[in-house]
C-alpha cells in the first residue's frame, strides 16, 4: 500500500505490485470503512483485495477498484520510513532494503532489468555465445594490483592456526587452499579470449571486482561488467560493436520503457529522453589519444587539475571534456600509448601506441574499454617481459597465440555506467540494489 485518503463516506488507498509505475486505486464504502481489516491498512502494508475493475470519476486514472472485502496480508508498522514526500537519495542508500520500494528507484531497476535483456538480445541477434568465465582467479587481468584476496574460512592443516605463523616452507593463508594466490576476478576477458578462439564469438556478463579504495560516484568495488570478444574482428570492427549496442540498447528502452525514462526525465535530468535519443541516432565521433590530448591542450577558458601532455592517462575531467564539450556526444579516443596499457593490446606499426579505445560519454566519463588484442606470440612475450611479467604465469594464455590463435579484439561495458547515462542519476550507488563501497558492506 503506497498511500491512503479517508474521507466522511469513502476512503482511497493505493497500491503497487512494482510493475509499473501507475498505482491502482482502491475505494473503499459502507461498512467496510469501520472494519478492523481496514483499520489495519497503513503505508507499506501488504494487502489483499476482492472486488471489481470500473471506470474512474477522478482525475488521473482510468479505473477504480471498487472493493467489496480486504484484508492485511503483512502488517506495517506506524513508523514506516518512506513517507509521501520526496527523500533523498542519501538518506534512501541507507535504507536501500526498501528503497525499491519508491517510485525512482522501482523504475531504476525495472530499467536495470530491461537494459540487461536488451544487452542479451544484442549479443544473440549478432550470433554472440554467452560464456561463463571464472569468478574466483590465479591472474590479474588489469595488472593493476587492486585485488581482494580469497581465502578458505578455515585454513587447511600446515597453514597455521589462528594467531600463528604457518610452518616453515608450508603455504601462506590466502593460498593454502588453491595452492596458489587466489583473487576475485576483475575481468574474465583473458578466458574469453580463449573462448573466443573455439567459438568466434563470446560474451560474459557478470560481476567484477577491483579493490580500489575510491570513494568517488563512480567507483565500487563490485560492479557488473559485459564483455565480447570476436574473432577476426579488428579495433575498427570493436568500435562498431560497441556503438552499435549503445544506439541498439537506448532504442529498446525508449521503445519499452518510457514511463520510467520519464520519470527520470522530469525528476533527475531535464532533457533526458531528448538526450538519449540524440545518441541513438548520431554517429559517434572518432578520434586518436593524440588528437584528444591536442584538443584539450587547445581549449579556451578551460582550467584542467591534472596537466595535459602526451603520455598523460586521460583523467575523468579530461574525459567529460571530449565527450561534452569537443565531441558534443560520444567519442571514442583510440590508439594509446603503449605505456598507457595493459600487455595484452596490440603493438602498433608505429611501435610506441596499442590498438585500444575508450568510449567516453557526456556526464559519465569512460563508458566502455577495448582493444585489438595481442595475437603475435613473440609480440606478446616482449610485451610481458617488457612490463617484467612472468611469461610462466600466462603459459595458458601464451598457448593460445602458439597454437593457431587469430587476430580478434573486444572491450568491456561498464553496466553501471551505461545505467548512469540511462537514468540521468549521478551517482553509480544508485544504479544498484545494494553497492559495495569502501565502508560500506550492509545488506
Amino acid at each position: 500500500m503506497r498511500t491512503r485518503r479517508d474521507n466522511k463516506d469513502l476512503a482511497f488507498v493505493e497500491i503497487n505490485d512494482g510493475s509499473c509505475l501507475a498505482n491502482l486505486q482502491l475505494v473503499i464504502a459502507g461498512d467496510l470503512l469501520s472494519s478492523d481489516a481496514f483499520k489495519a491498512v497503513a503505508t507499506g502494508a501488504a494487502v489483499r483485495a476482492v472486488g471489481a475493475l470500473e471506470p474512474s470519476e477522478g482525475q488521473g486514472q482510468k479505473w477504480d477498484f471498487r472493493v467489496r472485502e480486504i484484508e492485511v496480508v503483512a502488517p506495517s508498522g506506524p513508523d514506516f520510513p518512506l513517507q509521501k514526500k520526496r527523500h533523498s537519495d542519501e538518506y534512501l542508500r541507507e535504507i536501500a532494503h526498501l528503497r525499491p520500494r519508491t517510485n525512482k528507484f522501482g523504475a531504476m531497476f525495472r530499467l536495470r532489468s530491461e537494459c540487461a535483456f536488451a544487452l542479451h538480445s544484442f549479443m544473440r541477434e549478432r550470433l554472440f555465445f554467452q560464456v561463463h568465465t571464472p569468478i574466483v582467479t590465479g591472474n590479474d587481468c588489469e595488472g593493476a594490483g587492486e585485488l581482494f584476496r580469497v581465502s578458505a574460512a578455515e585454513s587447511p592443516a600446515g597453514a597455521g592456526a589462528e594467531g600463528t605463523s604457518p610452518s616453515p616452507g608450508a603455504l601462506g593463508p590466502y593460498d593454502a587452499f588453491f595452492g596458489k594466490e587466489a583473487t576475485l576476478a576483475v575481468s574474465g576477458q583473458l578466458e574469453a579470449e580463449l573462448l573466443a578462439m573455439g567459438l568466434g564469438r563470446v560474451y560474459s556478463f557478470g560481476p567484477a571486482f577491483r579493490a580500489e579504495n575510491s570513494n568517488t560516484p563512480r567507483h565500487m568495488a563490485e560492479f557488473w561488467m559485459l564483455e565480447p570478444e570476436a574473432a577476426f574482428f579488428d579495433l575498427a570492427d570493436d568500435m562498431s560493436l560497441a556503438e552499435e549496442m549503445v544506439q541498439d540498447v537506448l532504442g529498446f528502452l525508449l521503445e519499452n520503457r518510457l514511463r520510467d525514462l520519464e520519470l527520470f526525465d522530469r525528476f533527475v535530468s531535464k532533457g533526458l529522453i531528448e538526450s538519449l535519443g540524440a545518441i541513438k541516432s548520431r554517429k559517434f565521433a572518432r578520434i586518436s589519444y593524440k588528437e584528444a590530448i591536442k584538443a584539450l591542450s587547445e581549449a579556451k577558458g578551460v582550467k584542467f587539475a591534472f596537466p595535459v601532455h602526451y603520455g598523460a592517462d586521460l583523467k575523468t575531467e579530461h574525459e567529460r571534456f571530449l565527450s561534452e564539450s569537443y565531441a558534443r556526444g560520444p567519442v571514442f579516443v583510440h590508439d594509446y600509448p603503449k605505456e598507457l596499457k595493459p600487455f595484452y593490446m596490440r603493438l602498433n606499426d608505429d611501435g610506441e601506441t596499442v590498438a585500444a579505445m575508450d568510449l567516453l560519454a557526456p556526464r559519465i566519463g569512460e563508458l566502455i574499454g577495448g582493444s585489438q588484442r595481442e595475437e603475435r606470440l613473440d609480440a606478446l612475450e616482449a610485451r610481458l617481459k617488457e612490463l617484467g611479467l612472468r611469461a610462466e604465469n600466462y603459459w595458458w594464455y601464451l598457448d593460445s597465440r602458439r597454437w593457431g590463435g587469430a587476430p580478434h579484439a573486444g572491450f568491456g561495458l561498464g553496466f553501471e555506467r551505461l545505467l548512469m547515462l540511462i537514468s540521468g542519476l549521478g551517482n553509480i550507488r544508485d544504479v544498484i540494489p545494494f553497492p559495495r563501497t569502501p565502508g560500506n558492506l550492509e545488506f
